[in-house]
């Protein structure tokens, strides 16, 4: 018997940092965001997934650096951050670290943003050698952010996504293994909790009908 889905779907924001269409990155950011989706529909709990690519928004990102303030689509992206459920956050890796593109749009979120939020953290490269940078790099940062970032994070190299000689396809390969945990780990942690609140300074103000009226 199915489990009963959980009236309130749970709002869960995915973050690439990918410079090419396409690009692994987004491809890991896809497969992780599929993985959670199905751990919590395993829990009976719904979810709604808003994928958000850097890409598309970096020259307002740089514009909120300069500025101090988000506009346009950038402000709608940070809002959604704010109410998020839950974030999988996934960028590539350059010079040992996450991309500028990436930290720019850390910079711009509300420093209060991601306390307390479950965050899945995924990162691509070249090869296997630059998977520290999660540990090194990825996580101090999120952790400064007072998120809840889950146990295990996911690495992906181009080697990664290649099938092989054998025909093995890659979703039963270590990397595939790994993203369903990390999926799985993710998806507890967000089923264990209430959707988030979001205190709106300006809820209770009256709305211009009323004043009219």
């Amino acid at each position: 018997m199915s489990a009963s889905v959980d009236a309130t779907p749970r709002r869960v924001v995915v973050v690439s940092a990918g410079l090419g269409k396409p690009s692994s990155t987004r491809m890991l950011a896809d497969r992780l965001s599929a993985a959670v989706v199905a751990g919590l529909g395993d829990l009976g709990v719904a979810a709604e997934v808003e994928t958000v690519e850097l890409r598309d928004l970096a020259h307002p990102v740089v514009d909120a650096m300069l500025t101090g303030f988000a506009s346009g689509e950038l402000a709608r992206v940070v809002d959604a951050i704010s109410r998020a459920d839950a974030v999988v956050a996934v960028s590539p890796v350059f010079t040992a670290s996450y991309s500028g593109l990436f930290k720019s749009f850390v910079d711009v979120l509300d420093p209060d943003a991601l306390t307390g939020v479950p965050v899945l953290l995924g990162a691509t490269g070249g090869t296997a050698r630059h998977s520290l940078a999660l540990d090194h790099a990825f996580r101090p940062l999120f952790a400064y952010l007072r998120a809840d970032v889950a146990t295990t994070a996911v690495f992906a190299a181009t080697d990664d996504w290649a099938t092989g000689q054998d025909g093995v396809r890659d979703d039963v390969r270590p990397l595939g293994e790994r993203i369903s945990r990390a999926g799985r780990e993710l998806a507890r942690t967000v089923a264990a909790r209430a959707p988030r609140e979001v205190n709106d300074p300006f809820g209770d103000a009256p709305s211009f009908e009323s004043l009219l009226g």
